[in-house]
């Protein structure tokens, strides 16, 4: 990977981390079309930390509540009914099952669900799901109404995104408007809830950065910076986008996106499993 590489793969993830349209199908995608090599899952991993940051920038004064609330409630009996408390106790039972779906599935999230025929499939379902999900959700529930049952769905739906193509904004967001979340809070935990898992991820694959295929640490480090600076933009407007719109332009890209796959792959154009047939 060349330095001009890392900043169109930076722009790319910055740019569709918060969009429920899946950054990681959409950094295959990228590379797949432009003929360069698959950057692979340690690389997608390593680069979403730098738009975890940006969630860090920008939800921080509520993320310090949660950590603050939540560390004095394992001994102080007064901060146990705290609702940020619980919170953070939600966030890491949320946390579970990505964890332990990742490490059980280490292998195929390397190299069988990169396929791309995976990716257009899953575009192309899970944007059905969300245009569901927005379409009949109640949108009445606030984020402190969140049970334990309701923290696990939640978690269970961002470990989906294991498989590029499904997003891990899009299929949280999906689950908290079926349980009946307004758009607003639906969005704000399933951006809370991606912080452990996307800096745990990014931290555990940062050894294999610069090792076999995957790209050297200098790029990989570039696409980081890019996508934090980047996907901070993206928050700001997606924070004020959904407050009066729907999810509807995001189901109808995902949808014709994943036709589009399908087309150029029976064309010859794509390979499903490496870059393009020139």
């Amino acid at each position: 990977m060349n330095w001009f590489e890392a900043v169109v793969l930076g722009l790319v993830q910055g740019l569709t981390e918060f969009l429920p349209i899946s950054s990681s199908a959409h950094l295959r995608i990228t590379a797949a079309l432009a003929g360069w090599s698959d950057p692979g899952a340690a690389f997608t991993a390593v680069i979403q930390i730098g738009t975890e940051l940006a969630v860090v920038l920008y939800f921080g004064k509520k993320i310090g509540s949660i950590i603050r609330a939540w560390f004095f409630s394992l001994y102080r009996r007064e901060y146990r009914a705290d609702p940020d408390a619980r919170l953070g106790w939600l966030v890491i039972i949320g946390s579970v099952p990505i964890v332990v779906l990742g490490l059980l599935f280490q292998e195929a999230i390397a190299h069988a669900f990169r396929d791309l025929r995976i990716t257009a499939t899953v575009l192309i379902v899970f944007g059905v799901v969300l245009g569901v999900a927005d379409r009949v959700g109640a949108k009445r529930r606030v984020v402190d109404e969140l049970t334990v049952p309701h923290g696990l769905a939640y978690g269970f739906a961002q470990a989906l995104a294991l498989v590029p193509g499904v997003s891990r904004s899009g299929g949280t967001v999906s689950a908290g408007l079926l349980l009946g979340y307004t758009r607003a809070d639906a969005t704000e935990y399933a951006f809370l809830l991606a912080v452990p898992a996307v800096f745990g991820s990014g931290v555990y694959e940062l050894s294999k950065i610069g090792e076999g295929t995957s790209p050297p640490w200098g790029p990989t480090l570039l696409a980081t910076l890019v996508s934090f600076a980047v996907g901070y933009a993206v928050i700001r407007w997606l924070m004020a986008f959904i407050k009066t719109r729907s999810y509807l332009p995001f189901v109808v890209y995902r949808i014709a996106l994943g036709i589009a796959l399908f087309a150029l792959m029976a064309a010859g154009t794509l390979a499903p499993g490496s870059g393009p047939q020139f």
